[in-house]
Protein backbone atom coordinates (compact mmCIF):
# COMPACT_ATOMS: atom_id res chain seq x y z
CA UNK A 1 0.00 0.00 0.00
CA UNK A 2 1.47 3.38 -0.99
CA UNK A 3 1.12 6.54 1.06
CA UNK A 4 -1.75 7.95 -1.00
CA UNK A 5 -3.81 4.81 -0.43
CA UNK A 6 -2.88 4.84 3.24
CA UNK A 7 -3.95 8.49 3.46
CA UNK A 8 -7.36 7.83 1.90
CA UNK A 9 -7.80 4.67 3.95
CA UNK A 10 -7.24 6.53 7.21
CA UNK A 11 -9.76 9.18 6.22
CA UNK A 12 -12.31 6.50 5.34
CA UNK A 13 -11.85 4.61 8.61
CA UNK A 14 -12.16 7.81 10.65
CA UNK A 15 -15.28 9.26 9.02
CA UNK A 16 -17.15 9.40 12.35
CA UNK A 17 -14.52 11.54 14.04
CA UNK A 18 -14.13 13.67 10.92
CA UNK A 19 -17.86 14.45 10.95
CA UNK A 20 -17.52 15.24 14.65
CA UNK A 21 -14.72 17.67 13.82
CA UNK A 22 -16.98 19.65 11.52
CA UNK A 23 -20.02 19.49 13.83
CA UNK A 24 -18.68 19.60 17.38
CA UNK A 25 -16.04 22.22 16.64
CA UNK A 26 -18.83 24.57 15.59
CA UNK A 27 -20.76 23.70 18.75
CA UNK A 28 -17.73 24.47 20.92
CA UNK A 29 -17.23 27.81 19.14
CA UNK A 30 -20.87 28.80 19.55
CA UNK A 31 -20.88 27.78 23.22
CA UNK A 32 -17.71 29.77 23.73
CA UNK A 33 -19.36 32.84 22.22
CA UNK A 34 -22.41 32.25 24.39
CA UNK A 35 -20.19 31.98 27.48
CA UNK A 36 -19.00 35.57 26.91
CA UNK A 37 -22.64 36.70 27.18
CA UNK A 38 -23.37 35.06 30.52
CA UNK A 39 -24.54 37.51 33.20
CA UNK A 40 -22.96 37.60 36.67
CA UNK A 41 -25.86 38.70 38.84
CA UNK A 42 -26.34 35.48 40.83
CA UNK A 43 -24.06 32.90 42.40
CA UNK A 44 -25.21 30.13 40.06
CA UNK A 45 -24.40 32.33 37.08
CA UNK A 46 -20.88 32.92 38.41
CA UNK A 47 -20.46 29.17 38.98
CA UNK A 48 -21.73 28.47 35.47
CA UNK A 49 -19.29 31.00 34.07
CA UNK A 50 -16.44 29.12 35.75
CA UNK A 51 -17.73 25.67 34.77
CA UNK A 52 -18.42 26.28 31.08
CA UNK A 53 -14.77 26.99 30.06
CA UNK A 54 -13.67 23.81 31.84
CA UNK A 55 -16.28 21.71 30.04
CA UNK A 56 -15.42 23.30 26.70
CA UNK A 57 -11.71 22.63 27.23
CA UNK A 58 -12.38 18.98 28.11
CA UNK A 59 -14.64 18.58 25.08
CA UNK A 60 -12.05 20.16 22.80
CA UNK A 61 -9.24 17.93 24.09
CA UNK A 62 -11.37 14.79 23.80
CA UNK A 63 -12.41 15.70 20.27
CA UNK A 64 -8.90 16.41 19.05
CA UNK A 65 -7.33 13.44 20.81
CA UNK A 66 -10.04 11.11 19.52
CA UNK A 67 -9.59 12.36 15.94
CA UNK A 68 -5.82 11.97 16.10
CA UNK A 69 -6.12 8.47 17.52
CA UNK A 70 -8.68 7.42 14.92
CA UNK A 71 -6.48 8.64 12.08
CA UNK A 72 -3.38 7.03 13.56
CA UNK A 73 -4.99 3.65 14.25
CA UNK A 74 -4.46 1.28 17.15
CA UNK A 75 -1.09 -0.46 17.27
CA UNK A 76 -1.90 -2.24 20.51
CA UNK A 77 0.31 0.03 22.62
CA UNK A 78 -1.71 3.22 22.85
CA UNK A 79 -3.06 4.57 26.12
CA UNK A 80 -6.67 5.30 27.03
CA UNK A 81 -8.38 8.30 25.49
CA UNK A 82 -8.44 10.26 28.74
CA UNK A 83 -4.66 9.92 29.19
CA UNK A 84 -4.06 10.82 25.58
CA UNK A 85 -6.16 13.95 26.01
CA UNK A 86 -4.25 14.89 29.18
CA UNK A 87 -0.93 14.48 27.38
CA UNK A 88 -2.27 16.55 24.49
CA UNK A 89 -3.00 19.35 26.97
CA UNK A 90 0.74 19.93 27.46
CA UNK A 91 1.27 20.63 23.76
CA UNK A 92 -1.81 22.86 23.64
CA UNK A 93 -0.37 24.87 26.55
CA UNK A 94 2.95 25.15 24.72
CA UNK A 95 1.13 26.35 21.59
CA UNK A 96 -0.75 28.98 23.63
CA UNK A 97 2.54 30.18 25.13
CA UNK A 98 4.11 30.44 21.67
CA UNK A 99 0.99 32.28 20.44
CA UNK A 100 1.31 34.79 23.31
CA UNK A 101 4.96 35.43 22.44
CA UNK A 102 4.06 35.99 18.79
CA UNK A 103 1.28 38.38 19.84
CA UNK A 104 3.88 40.36 21.77
CA UNK A 105 6.15 40.36 18.72
CA UNK A 106 3.22 41.52 16.57
CA UNK A 107 2.76 44.55 18.81
CA UNK A 108 6.47 45.32 18.60
CA UNK A 109 6.71 45.16 14.80
CA UNK A 110 6.14 48.92 14.20
CA UNK A 111 8.76 49.74 16.83
CA UNK A 112 11.29 47.28 15.37
CA UNK A 113 10.59 48.48 11.85
CA UNK A 114 11.24 52.06 12.86
CA UNK A 115 14.50 51.13 14.59
CA UNK A 116 15.78 49.08 11.64
CA UNK A 117 14.80 51.86 9.26
CA UNK A 118 16.74 54.39 11.33
CA UNK A 119 19.85 52.17 11.30
CA UNK A 120 19.90 51.92 7.50
CA UNK A 121 21.86 54.32 5.31
CA UNK A 122 20.20 57.41 3.95
CA UNK A 123 20.02 55.97 0.42
CA UNK A 124 18.58 52.55 1.32
CA UNK A 125 16.28 54.09 3.92
CA UNK A 126 14.38 55.84 1.15
CA UNK A 127 14.40 52.96 -1.37
CA UNK A 128 14.82 49.42 -0.02
CA UNK A 129 14.73 49.53 3.77
CA UNK A 130 11.76 51.83 4.08
CA UNK A 131 9.53 51.62 7.13
CA UNK A 132 6.73 50.08 5.09
CA UNK A 133 9.01 47.43 3.55
CA UNK A 134 10.55 46.41 6.86
CA UNK A 135 7.16 46.26 8.55
CA UNK A 136 5.84 44.07 5.75
CA UNK A 137 8.84 41.72 6.00
CA UNK A 138 8.56 41.38 9.76
CA UNK A 139 4.82 40.76 9.48
CA UNK A 140 5.48 38.01 6.94
CA UNK A 141 8.06 36.38 9.23
CA UNK A 142 5.66 36.54 12.15
CA UNK A 143 2.89 34.95 10.04
CA UNK A 144 5.19 32.11 8.95
CA UNK A 145 6.19 31.44 12.56
CA UNK A 146 2.58 31.54 13.76
CA UNK A 147 0.90 29.41 11.10
CA UNK A 148 3.69 27.22 9.68
CA UNK A 149 6.71 26.83 11.97
CA UNK A 150 4.98 26.45 15.35
CA UNK A 151 2.10 24.19 14.20
CA UNK A 152 4.43 22.18 11.97
CA UNK A 153 6.67 21.35 14.92
CA UNK A 154 3.99 20.78 17.56
CA UNK A 155 1.43 18.72 15.60
CA UNK A 156 3.63 15.59 15.28
CA UNK A 157 4.36 15.61 19.02
CA UNK A 158 0.66 16.17 19.76
CA UNK A 159 -0.26 13.24 17.50
CA UNK A 160 2.20 10.99 19.29
CA UNK A 161 1.03 12.08 22.76
CA UNK A 162 -2.63 11.52 21.88
CA UNK A 163 -1.67 8.00 20.83
CA UNK A 164 0.94 6.92 23.38
CA UNK A 165 0.66 9.49 26.19
CA UNK A 166 4.01 10.50 27.65
CA UNK A 167 5.85 7.65 25.93
CA UNK A 168 6.61 9.72 22.85
CA UNK A 169 8.72 7.99 20.17
CA UNK A 170 11.13 10.89 19.81
CA UNK A 171 13.15 9.39 16.96
CA UNK A 172 10.06 8.68 14.89
CA UNK A 173 8.78 12.21 15.43
CA UNK A 174 12.17 13.67 14.51
CA UNK A 175 12.17 11.62 11.29
CA UNK A 176 8.79 13.10 10.46
CA UNK A 177 10.01 16.65 11.11
CA UNK A 178 12.98 16.05 8.81
CA UNK A 179 10.83 14.46 6.11
CA UNK A 180 10.51 16.78 3.10
CA UNK A 181 6.94 15.57 2.52
CA UNK A 182 5.73 17.07 5.80
CA UNK A 183 6.47 20.76 5.42
CA UNK A 184 4.82 21.29 2.00
CA UNK A 185 1.66 19.85 3.55
CA UNK A 186 1.91 22.30 6.46
CA UNK A 187 2.38 25.20 4.05
CA UNK A 188 -0.57 24.07 1.92
CA UNK A 189 -2.78 23.76 5.02
CA UNK A 190 -1.79 27.25 6.19
CA UNK A 191 -2.50 28.76 2.78
CA UNK A 192 -5.85 26.99 2.34
CA UNK A 193 -7.06 27.19 5.92
CA UNK A 194 -5.77 30.61 7.01
CA UNK A 195 -4.57 32.82 4.17
CA UNK A 196 -7.34 32.06 1.66
CA UNK A 197 -10.25 32.58 4.11
CA UNK A 198 -8.66 35.87 5.14
CA UNK A 199 -9.15 37.17 1.60
CA UNK A 200 -12.90 36.49 1.87
CA UNK A 201 -13.28 39.53 4.10
CA UNK A 202 -10.75 41.81 2.40
CA UNK A 203 -13.20 43.65 0.14
CA UNK A 204 -15.60 46.39 1.15
CA UNK A 205 -19.25 45.33 1.65
CA UNK A 206 -21.71 46.42 -1.00
CA UNK A 207 -25.32 45.83 -1.98
CA UNK A 208 -28.40 45.76 0.18
CA UNK A 209 -28.37 44.83 3.87
CA UNK A 210 -29.90 41.44 3.10
CA UNK A 211 -27.30 40.80 0.45
CA UNK A 212 -24.49 41.72 2.86
CA UNK A 213 -25.89 39.42 5.56
CA UNK A 214 -26.05 36.49 3.14
CA UNK A 215 -22.57 37.28 1.83
CA UNK A 216 -21.11 37.31 5.32
CA UNK A 217 -22.86 34.04 6.12
CA UNK A 218 -21.43 32.34 3.04
CA UNK A 219 -17.98 33.75 3.76
CA UNK A 220 -18.04 32.52 7.36
CA UNK A 221 -19.25 29.10 6.25
CA UNK A 222 -16.55 28.85 3.59
CA UNK A 223 -13.83 29.98 6.00
CA UNK A 224 -14.98 27.48 8.62
CA UNK A 225 -15.12 24.55 6.19
CA UNK A 226 -11.72 25.36 4.71
CA UNK A 227 -10.14 25.71 8.13
CA UNK A 228 -11.51 22.45 9.54
CA UNK A 229 -10.86 20.52 6.31
CA UNK A 230 -7.25 21.72 6.19
CA UNK A 231 -6.79 20.71 9.83
CA UNK A 232 -8.23 17.22 9.34
CA UNK A 233 -6.24 16.56 6.16
CA UNK A 234 -3.03 17.70 7.82
CA UNK A 235 -3.66 15.38 10.78
CA UNK A 236 -4.28 12.48 8.41
CA UNK A 237 -1.04 13.16 6.56
CA UNK A 238 0.84 13.40 9.86
CA UNK A 239 -0.59 9.99 10.82
CA UNK A 240 0.66 8.54 7.52
CA UNK A 241 4.18 9.89 7.97
CA UNK A 242 4.27 8.97 11.66
CA UNK A 243 3.39 5.34 10.98
CA UNK A 244 6.33 2.90 10.83
CA UNK A 245 7.57 2.32 7.29
CA UNK A 246 6.93 -1.07 5.70
CA UNK A 247 10.03 -3.21 5.04
CA UNK A 248 11.50 -3.06 1.55
CA UNK A 249 12.38 -6.00 -0.65
CA UNK A 250 15.39 -6.29 -2.97
CA UNK A 251 13.57 -4.52 -5.81
CA UNK A 252 12.84 -1.49 -3.62
CA UNK A 253 9.12 -2.22 -3.25
CA UNK A 254 7.21 -2.88 -0.07
CA UNK A 255 7.05 -6.47 1.07
CA UNK A 256 3.54 -7.87 1.07
CA UNK A 257 4.26 -10.62 3.56
CA UNK A 258 2.47 -13.31 1.50
CA UNK A 259 2.20 -16.72 3.18
CA UNK A 260 3.06 -19.91 1.27
CA UNK A 261 1.36 -23.12 2.40
CA UNK A 262 3.75 -25.76 3.72
CA UNK A 263 2.20 -28.37 1.43
CA UNK A 264 2.99 -26.33 -1.67
CA UNK A 265 6.00 -27.49 -3.64
CA UNK A 266 7.12 -29.68 -6.50
CA UNK A 267 5.70 -33.14 -6.91
CA UNK A 268 7.00 -36.24 -8.65
CA UNK A 269 10.66 -36.51 -9.59
CA UNK A 270 11.48 -32.94 -8.43
CA UNK A 271 10.13 -33.58 -4.94
CA UNK A 272 12.61 -33.74 -2.06
CA UNK A 273 12.22 -36.71 0.25
CA UNK A 274 12.82 -35.85 3.89
CA UNK A 275 14.15 -38.62 6.20
CA UNK A 276 11.58 -40.08 8.54
CA UNK A 277 12.22 -39.81 12.29
CA UNK A 278 13.78 -42.90 13.81
CA UNK A 279 11.52 -45.15 15.84
CA UNK A 280 11.99 -45.60 19.52
CA UNK A 281 13.36 -49.17 19.17
CA UNK A 282 15.94 -48.18 16.58
CA UNK A 283 17.00 -45.22 18.59
CA UNK A 284 17.38 -47.36 21.67
CA UNK A 285 19.35 -50.02 19.79
CA UNK A 286 21.78 -47.51 18.43
CA UNK A 287 22.19 -45.97 21.82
Amino acid sequence: MNRAQDFLGRLGRSWGWIIAQFGLTLVVILLGLGWTRLPEKHAWQVALELLVPLLLAISFLELEAGTMRALAGDDGRRVKLVWGAMALLAWVALFIAAWAVLDWCDDKIPEWAGYLNSRASAETRATLFTFEHIQKWLTFVEWVLRWIAVPGKLIPYAMASAQWGWRVPWRRVMRLLLDWRWWPAVIAAALAGVLLPGHFFAGLPHGTVTHQVWAIGFKLTGAYLLGVASWVLLLAWAAVLLAPAAPRNEDGGEETGAMVPVVAGPRGEDAVRLPLPESGDDAGGKA
